[in-house]
């Protein structure tokens, strides 16, 4: 969303979680649906799509490169798949807003292709760092021209990609499935070996789609030169949003909460382990597997937290759920403490130091550091804090108004629509007072 159009958000202090809701689809699932589902040969039918501004991003881009998509409509989308070869090159740039997975994925997937793109982004994709990806691509054949190793990224046509084996020197999805999509259109074997499990979710659709993915331990390769075939894709709740809901719950007396058909994808439960480790009650029931990914009901009643030293292997496996994380340790017993998660600082926004700065100003003791934080559990005040443009900031900082003194303001949410477009009427229903106004 442009950043021009400022919308605020306003909570009231005070109220409780209550009932039974469904967050929107998965964000990670819902770009490749798309992405797989274009190279795919035959048609791909998807529902439970997140209908939120990065996802929908992808899917622009892949109609603007010929690929005929039906939908959205109420989660609903149906991909015309063009097999590996059958995509065309875009009349103009690629502009991807704000996310960074659509970025770095078709990063990897158009290096094979046999006609030039530019990758744009809104300004904070723009200055998020692409080396992690034009690297390892550059190792493979790729020829990429980017702004002093940010985008827009330039991927020359026409490269002969070569399969490599790489070790990513920091645990994460995008990089690893980005060397996956190019080793599909490189010659022999690509193999990637990560430091942490990352989510899996490439590897998992690549294998329902009969592409075939080997896997050992921590390390994941593919031959070039295979097919997709097309399949139906159930999306499953988003953890990630779920979070919100999740520690909101967990921090506020009498609430009593219930997330339906919930991805709990081993990958990214690191969010459950933590606050269970920090004393949540929560329980999972109706656990099945949908295309491939487990998913349950995930039930979350109030219990008081403890503060804990965060496990460093649960790291990679809630990176994006710490900002939320971060307001259920302020609102603990004790002192927690975060390390070996300097990732966190070239998100959306340096996540870091955006919550600890918005902590301090609602009374907090919140000491950044530099691979983590360091939070001392205490009340939470009222006061007016910056999102940074980040969407994760945002809702977290809204659901601080379950246990705060009294108003919270929160600067520059629009973005919340890239992940989560019915945040607000959401947490509204569930029980959490909040308004969204212009600036």
């Amino acid at each position: 969303m442009s950043s021009e159009q400022k919308k605020n958000y306003v909570v009231q202090p005070g109220g409780k979680f209550q009932g039974e809701i469904r967050v929107p689809g998965d964000k990670s699932i819902s770009h490749r649906s798309i992405m797989l589902g274009s190279l795919a040969e035959g048609v791909t039918e998807v529902s439970g799509f997140l209908e939120g501004e990065d996802a929908l991003a992808t899917l622009a881009s892949f109609r603007a490169m010929g690929v005929q998509i039906d939908g959205p409509k109420d989660g609903k989308v149906t991909v015309h798949g063009v097999g590996m070869h059958g995509l065309k090159a875009p009349e103009d740039d690629v502009y991807l807003g704000n996310s960074g997975t659509s970025i770095r994925l078709l990063s990897g997937l158009l290096s094979g292709q046999n006609f030039e793109s530019t990758l744009t982004g809104d300004k904070s994709l723009s200055g998020r760092p692409m080396r992690r990806v034009t690297d390892p691509l550059a190792q493979m054949g790729a020829t990429i021209d980017s702004h002093d190793g940010k985008p827009p990224l330039t991927i020359k046509a026409g490269n002969k990609l070569s399969g490599i084996t790489y070790t990513l020197p920091m645990a994460s999805a995008q990089v690893k499935s980005c060397v996956l999509l190019a080793g599909m259109y490189a010659e022999g074997t690509t193999t990637v070996t990560e430091p942490a499990p990352t989510r899996d979710h490439t590897e998992r659709m690549l294998t329902g789609m009969g592409y075939e993915v080997d896997v050992q331990g921590d390390t994941v390769s593919l031959q070039g030169g295979g097919k997709l075939t097309a399949t139906n894709i159930d999306v499953p709740a988003d953890i990630s949003s779920a979070t919100f809901f999740m520690v909101g719950a967990a921090i506020s007396e009498g609430s009593d909460l219930t997330l339906t058909h919930v991805g709990i994808n081993p990958t990214r439960i690191g969010v459950i382990n933590i606050l269970r480790l920090m004393g949540a009650d929560i329980e999972l029931s109706n656990e099945g597997l949908t295309g491939g990914e487990p998913v349950a009901d995930i039930r979350i009643k109030y219990a008081p937290l403890k503060g804990i030293k965060i496990p460093e292997d649960q790291v990679p496996l809630a990176i994006d759920e710490f900002p939320a994380l971060f307001v259920a340790a302020a609102c603990a017993e004790g002192q927690t403490v975060l390390t070996g998660a300097e990732e966190l600082r070239v998100k959306e926004s340096d996540r870091i130091q955006a919550m600890a700065d918005g902590l301090q100003i609602l009374g907090i003791d919140a000491q950044s550091t530099e691979d983590g934080i360091i939070i001392n559990g205490g009340v939470i005040g009222s006061g007016e804090v910056e999102s940074h443009d980040d969407h994760r900031i945002a809702m977290s900082f809204a659901i601080a108004g379950l246990q705060a003194g009294g108003t919270i303001v929160v600067n520059d949410c629009a973005n919340v629509a890239t992940s989560f477009p019915n945040f607000v009427s959401l947490a509204n229903e569930a029980g959490l007072e909040l308004e969204e106004v212009d600036d």
